[in-house]
């Protein structure tokens, strides 16, 4: 690889710059250019100019790769945002539209995730990256984000659109390589228009395990119909037959099951039952919602599955719930609605393990993460804990 490198000051469109990296990657040459991009972009933020390896310029039509740019552009400028981070200057969620949901769902910046939980070793302490499919499939029509500002939410109707397992496989390898500073989850899910749902996930199962720290099997999606069914108690148990056949032999990984918010007192009961009978490792609570509670966004009737702010208050009760059922006994990982280090301390009080966070982001920026522990570690001294993990289950 040449080690010179140019200087622009942006990027024009998503589609040249995910291919001028796809090539890169393609020839063999990710990890060097995940830290290149790392180093580089940085000098965005600080300096007003980016610097990128000559590799990735002769991918790009020069013309683009050379002239002056609208900052606006969502994936060009979720790169730059998540390298450094809004609190190095203006607030990047004032411009940007949807950068970071975008880049995250859609599975398209799996380099930037990397450099995410790398910068310090103080933020994230895992990844998780997908919903990952068998086949690469498109996702639902445009437009299917919305960004509901006055409700500090977001609906999304994505539809597990990402370029396939294979593909993905490809760059994790590559990172593994290198060396990942943190453990990595793969979410496994199953293709729009597969004739065996099941199948998909045991076909995931073998494809991703042996480069994943644990395996999410994500049913729980309102976007892909009739994946939620899977979350009925026949159906959940042949796919975790299916999952568990597929591990790798003798070096199986931790399954979490993530599950939706809108689920009764039988289906909690039925899902906890499982997950101990097939030695779950763990339950995320929870998915989107479809329930639609008072918004004020002119988006609130969009078709989709609702998180952030307003999915807060029924997540926390799934937690509970979960926590109830189980007796305590069952890890669970929190997820939708936490933007603050004191919703982080509810959710672990009433009995999450571990938690997510995912909407936050659009209106936070990356480093809510270190908001966050940092945080955390002031509530566990305020309430007489020498350590958050000791707090677990306490309220």
């Amino acid at each position: 690889m040449n080690d010179e490198s140019q200087s622009l000051r942006g990027f024009p469109g998503r589609d040249r710059l995910i291919e001028a990296v796809d090539q890169a990657v393609s020839q063999g040459e990710c990890c060097a250019i995940a830290q290149q991009l790392r180093r580089n972009l940085c000098a965005l933020m600080r300096e007003g100019s980016v610097q990128l390896p000559d590799c990735v310029f002769q991918a790009v039509d020069g013309h683009y790769a050379r002239r002056e740019i609208h900052r606006s552009d969502r994936h060009g400028y979720a790169i730059i945002a998540m390298t450094w981070g809004p609190n190095q200057g203006t607030p990047i969620h004032d411009h940007s539209g949807m950068w970071c949901v975008e880049g995250v769902w859609a599975g398209q910046l799996e380099i930037t995730q990397y450099d995410l939980a790398e910068r310090d070793g103080e933020e994230f302490r895992f990844v998780e990256v997908g919903t990952l499919t068998p086949l690469p499939q498109e996702g639902n029509p445009r437009p299917r984000l919305f960004r509901l500002v006055e409700d500090q939410a977001v609906i999304n109707r994505m539809g597990f659109n990402n370029g396939g397992q294979e593909k993905a496989a490809e760059r994790i390898r590559c990172l593994r390589r290198y060396g990942l500073p943190v453990p990595l989850g793969i979410n496994i899910g199953a293709n729009k228009d597969s004739a065996d749902r099941i199948a998909d996930y045991a076909r995931g199962t073998a494809a991703m395990a042996p480069l994943a720290d644990y395996l999410t099997v994500n049913i729980s999606s309102p976007n892909t119909p009739g994946l939620r069914a899977l979350q009925d108690k026949g159906s959940l148990e042949a796919l975790l037959d299916g999952v568990a056949a597929a591990q790798p032999a003798g070096a199986a990984k931790p399954v979490f099951l993530k599950v939706a918010p809108d689920l009764e007192p039988a289906d909690i009961d039925d899902i906890v039952a499982v997950a101990f009978d097939k030695g779950l490792a763990a339950v995320i609570v929870s998915n989107t919602t479809i329930v639609r509670p008072a918004l004020a966004s002119r988006y609130a009737g969009e078709a989709g599955g609702l998180s952030g702010a307003p999915l807060a208050g029924l997540a926390l009760q799934r937690v509970r719930d979960f926590h109830s059922a189980s007796g305590g006994k069952l890890p669970l990982v929190a997820a939708g609605g936490v933007a603050s280090p004191e919703q982080a301390w509810e959710r672990i009080r009433a009995g999450a393990s571990l938690v997510q966070i995912y909407s936050a982001m659009v209106y936070e920026g990356p480093g809510l993460a270190a908001r966050i522990a940092h945080g955390l570690e002031k509530l566990a001294v305020r309430d007489g804990f020498a350590r958050v993990s000791d707090a677990v289950g306490t309220e």
